[in-house]
């Protein structure tokens, strides 16, 4: 069957809106955080539902889902590789639907429909869908967590022993639900992810269809400044040791970083803050901050980084307090495999679009994949390029449309195998 007679697998906008009220949070949103209870109840949806298409469910010691669907044992007297595709199923507290779990719903179907069309044809690999952990970073830190565990990147030990505010470790939350397995996955020879492309560059040039060309990069940094509780009333204000105040300096700093670089170059942000004692009269003795810095320019994100560590200091003796930093992550910004992004050009226009090349800003489970094989991000448009919302939102067609792409470019790899992608 030639590509252009692909199409979106049957039922497949069903199945999405059903796991969609998996965490539902009632205004068209989620909350599946990482290994919460909701997140549990999704996990054991997709398990039997991968078990229903007769993929082979493995769970690996980070809680990483797999679906293998093994296509042949050998080809030219040769063990398959294996071709993956998928994303993740975790979300932000009340994020949006189909972030993540679009592109693993994607990946789940659309393998089960290339394993019926592939029938009696030959094959040069096998595939395996994945439902990656931690993706998000919402409750456990870093984000990209399970994939970067998978492409080596991250010891599996380290990332069980991450605790989340309230000191729960990763390991505990997953035993709690049921999903730190034991069994071990292939690695791939090729990882595709459809995802939505969470901005509106798609959406503002009237392209149905992106493929992500390039990923900026991020430094990521928690700071945590330490001063000392005292009574807001009567305690003098030159008196006050308010870690807090320190906080806002750098909050509204590292804001300015952003705002005075050429637009489009340099995005910072603080979106966590951790405040104790957390009373409304007692000055604050700890601030714990989230920041990142991210740029597709690996000069910009030094030049940012280092004005910030000059800031830091600076807004430390304006509070009298002191500083340390907790924990940094670097992701260096990138490129996807060419290869991968020329085969993925080559389907769409099978399908008569023309796609967008793109970049994207927000981190994805390609990233960590790139490091160890061909990788590449498949977009459908974003309304407004909305993401982390209860408002995100793409239009069916577009979905269909993309779920259909995802399945001729995996059937490429299939039976080309993944070296011709």
């Amino acid at each position: 069957m030639p590509s252009s007679a692909i199409l979106c697998p049957p039922g497949f906008l069903d199945r999405l809106e059903a796991f969609s009220q998996l965490g539902s949070t009632g205004d068209g949103g989620v909350d599946r955080v990482e290994a919460s209870m909701a997140n549990g109840e999704a996990r054991r949806a997709l398990a039997r539902r991968m078990d229903e298409l007769g993929y082979q469910v493995r769970i690996d010691p980070v809680g990483n889902m797999f679906g293998l669907m093994p296509l042949a044992e050998q080809f030219a007297g040769q063990e398959l590789p294996w071709v993956f595709a998928g994303s993740h199923i975790d979300s932000q507290p009340k994020g949006g639907r189909l972030d993540g779990a679009y592109g693993v719903i994607a990946a789940v179907e659309a393998g089960a429909a290339l394993k019926e069309r592939l029938r009696g044809r030959p094959v040069a690999a096998n595939l395996a869908v994945v439902a990656w952990t931690g993706e998000e970073g919402a409750r456990f830190q870093p984000s990209v967590l399970g994939s970067s565990v998978h492409a080596g990147l991250l010891p599996a030990e380290t990332a069980l022993a991450r605790k989340d505010g309230n000191g729960v470790s990763l390991a505990q939350a997953l035993d709690a639900i049921g999903f730190r397995g034991t069994d071990h996955a292939p690695k791939p020879a090729a990882y595709v992810e459809l995802h939505v492309e969470c901005a509106d560059a798609l959406e503002k040039s009237g392209r149905r269809l992106g493929v992500f060309d390039r990923w900026w990069g991020a430094h990521k940094i928690e700071l945590m400044f330490i001063g000392a509780t005292a009574h807001t009333g009567p305690t003098p204000m030159a008196e006050r040791k308010d870690a807090l105040l320190a906080a806002a300096e750098v909050i509204t700093g590292l804001r300015r970083l952003a705002d005075a670089a050429p637009p489009g170059t340099l995005h910072t942000s603080v979106g966590r803050l951790e405040v104790l004692p957390n009373s409304p009269n007692v000055v604050p003795d700890r601030a714990k901050l989230f920041m990142e810095i991210r740029s597709v320019d690996p000069d910009v994100m030094a030049d940012a980084h280092a004005r910030l560590m000059g800031l830091i200091p600076h807004a430390a003796a304006i509070a009298r307090v002191a500083h340390r930093i907790v924990r940094e992550e670097i992701r260096p910004p990138g490129a996807f495999a060419p290869s991968l992004r020329s085969l993925a050009r080559e389907q769409a226009a099978a399908l008569d679009v023309e796609p967008l090349g793109l970049d994207t800003i927000a981190a994805h489970d390609a990233v960590p994949m790139a490091i160890v094989c061909p990788a590449v991000v498949l977009a459908v448009p974003s309304r407004d390029g909305l993401c982390h919302s209860p408002r995100e939102w793409t239009e069916p067609a577009d979905l269909e449309l993309g779920a259909a792409w995802l399945g001729a470019v995996l059937e490429r790899l299939v039976t080309e195998g993944p070296q011709h992608g």
